[in-house]
């Protein structure tokens, strides 16, 4: 059993070419799975739909949300998917599996005056303010997710050219950058990580203070300390820039097309999302200041 999830796991991140961040959710999800069934003494390739399903109404029963339990059905097909490929099971007992869909939540967003107050918070009088002034100005301005952000090498950054390379998954997009991000890019790399580099051939664009490239969750640290700084009372997290900066190029009259393109997202119904957030929010302004609403 352990010899064909690490040939899952191979697959998933050598043939499919799936993020760090999804094999870990898919293996997570099947590991847990794996735990059930040896409490049943099952083994994986073994269980038929009725199992699946008792072990959905386990998820239910513990109180676990319908967008887990619908992710976990999803982590559970594409491995079952990957058993029938290679000949290991003869279907898939999670084919037929349906789960109540979960509700699907607008994202939060920042309004233009907020994320203003927040790019103001780092200041440019140590090594750390110029490097956190870089790293919010660059998210604000691209909308690239946080892994994407951290992963970033000096090579994908064009000063001259006013743009950054994105890739991500095997998918390279090229994404411009506002006047403000790139002379904040522009001072940080050009003054101050060669001070903060512990080794000069260091590839990644962001460090830490001990030189190496910027962990996830040292940003995660370092976007809350601004958020507290700034005051602001809404609960922003790195995708609260990335969701701020699709709706706002969507307010200010960008189409769905280029915003789907910056993202990277590879559906646009993925993209269609901010649209209902600005209608939301027109609906919201509307009643809030028209005299007779």
């Amino acid at each position: 059993m352990a010899e064909i999830l690490e040939e899952y796991e191979d697959f998933l991140v050598e043939t499919k070419h799936a993020s760090g961040n999804t094999v870990a959710s898919y293996m997570r999800d099947l590991h847990q799975f794996v735990a059930y069934l040896q409490e049943l003494c099952l083994q994986v390739l073994d269980v038929d739909q009725s199992c699946v399903s008792n072990y959905m109404d386990a998820l239910h029963e513990k109180g676990k949300s319908a967008a887990t339990i619908s992710r976990c059905v999803a982590s559970l097909k594409s491995f079952y998917n990957y058993a029938v490929s290679r000949g290991k099971k003869d279907s898939n007992p999670v084919a037929n599996i349906h789960v109540e869909k979960a509700e699907k939540k607008l994202p939060q967003i920042l309004t233009g005056k907020e994320v203003e107050l927040l790019l103001e918070q780092p200041k440019c009088t140590d090594l750390k303010g110029y490097r956190d002034k870089a790293m919010l100005e660059l998210l604000y301005a691209t909308g690239i997710r946080v892994s994407e952000l951290i992963n970033l090498n000096l090579t994908d950054v064009n000063l001259p050219g006013g743009f950054i390379r994105c890739d991500s998954g095997g998918k390279v997009r090229i994404i411009p950058l506002y006047p403000a991000a790139v002379k904040a890019l522009s001072d940080y790399i050009q003054d101050v990580r060669p001070k903060m580099v512990a080794d000069p051939m260091e590839p990644s664009l962001f460090v830490n203070v001990s030189g190496e490239r910027m962990s996830r969750q040292g940003f995660w640290k370092l976007i809350k300390y601004y958020q507290e700084k700034a005051q602001i009372d809404k609960d922003i997290t790195p995708h609260t820039l990335r969701h701020s900066f699709a709706a706002h190029l969507l307010e200010n009259g960008a189409d769905l097309r280029s915003i789907q393109e910056m993202l990277g997202h590879s559906d646009i119904s993925s993209t269609q999302i901010y649209a209902q957030l600005v209608k939301q929010n027109l609906k919201s302004v509307y009643h809030k200041y028209h005299p007779r609403a």
